[in-house]
């Protein structure tokens, strides 16, 4: 297979998922799978949809296109644009929603293709993302909601962690129980899904911090990386799920300091280099184009980064545990960001293990 190549161990995430969706039942909580940092790659889901996951998520509409053979509902994460409604209603089975505007285009979708659509109506509760913010807003579309055809409001939910980096709390998430009595005193409407929010929200999991009534949880990281809030692993899950193989193409020792004046880098910035002599660097065949350096470490502890353009990935391989030469292959752990633009990039190949 050409290079290169992100070898995705879907065992390892069946497994992840497994355990999930097994500890989520205990608390009463449904987990929706979510595909998004995965491009929503249909072999992914499906071990999703495997481990016993019902619902996959996704936050484009085109990646709920190719998982219309996968055998479970599926949920549009992302608020979605006006212009996409009839492919929405047409794909999605249950919708993130907070504009008005948007949920009637829905409604005469819905209508036209005569299919039920489920919303859930998102309020933010600071993580200032998306999401409806002040109560009388909450209330006056809710209000609006109740009378369009072809639209069940489902539930309400929340998402932290992720814009704001908001950490999920008791507190916060009680806001949503609140809600949700208000909304059933006000309109008689016992809403039957409170969704709780992302990964991060895991956390809550300890000392049943959790408040009773969030049945739902949104999780895609700690299913496929095994990672929670501020991307620390979780107990009990693995996180060696992703490794990344980029090939060598040139092999030479150099100064470590550039020659000559120097300006600014391809994508405008101006590096810094530190002086430490003559060292063998190696060119790997990827670039930021396909992932940002940052997002990357060699299993090779002794193998440093010293950075990439749009093409090219530069190491210093002095120290390397192997004597190494060019065509062979180094090896590289991947973090979210770095697991989200590897799977997006049609120049990477995904080998599943």
């Amino acid at each position: 297979m050409p290079y290169p190549k992100l070898l995705v161990d879907i065992k390892k995430i069946k497994q992840n998922g497994s355990i999930l969706v097994k500890e989520s039942s205990r608390k009463g909580i449904e987990v929706a799978g979510v595909t998004k940092v995965v491009c929503g790659n249909p072999t992914i889901a499906q071990a999703l949809v495997d481990s016993g996951i019902k619902i996959i998520a996704d936050s484009r509409i085109e990646n709920l296109k190719k998982l219309t053979d996968i055998n479970c509902k599926k949920m549009l994460l992302r608020i979605p644009m006006p212009s996409q409604a009839e492919d929405v209603v047409r794909y999605a089975d249950t919708v993130l929603v907070s504009e008005i505007f948007t949920i009637k285009k829905l409604s005469e979708q819905a209508y036209i293709q005569k299919k039920v659509i489920h919303l859930i109506l998102m309020i933010d509760l600071g993580d200032l993302r998306e999401g409806l913010f002040y109560e009388s807003e909450i209330l006056k579309t809710v209000s609006e909601i109740v009378n369009l055809k072809n639209i069940n409001l489902l539930g309400i939910g929340t998402n932290l962690s992720c814009y704001g980096a908001v950490i999920p709390s008791r507190q916060i998430l009680e806001k949503l129980i609140l809600m949700k009595k208000k909304i059933k005193d006000l309109f008689n409407i016992n809403l039957e899904v409170i969704s709780g929010g992302n990964s991060g929200s895991i956390s809550l999991f300890e000392d049943d911090q959790l408040p009773k009534g969030i049945n739902q949880l949104r999780l895609g990281a700690s299913i496929i990386l095994g990672i929670g809030i501020d991307h620390l692993p979780i107990e009990g899950l693995l996180t060696d799920t992703f490794i990344l193989e980029a090939e060598i193409i040139e092999l030479r020792k150099k100064p470590s300091l550039p020659l000559g004046e120097q300006g600014l880098d391809a994508f405008g910035n101006k590096p810094v280099f530190v002086d430490m002599g003559i060292r063998s660097r190696a060119i790997c065949a990827i670039g930021r184009q396909d992932v940002n350096p940052e997002d990357i470490s060699p299993l090779d502890h002794n193998i440093n980064i010293l950075g990439g353009s749009s093409d090219h990935l530069i190491l210093d391989v002095t120290d390397a545990e192997e004597n190494l030469k060019v065509g062979d292959k180094i090896r590289f752990r991947v973090n979210y960001g770095g697991c989200l633009s590897l799977m997006t990039s049609p120049y990477v190949q995904k080998e599943f293990l």
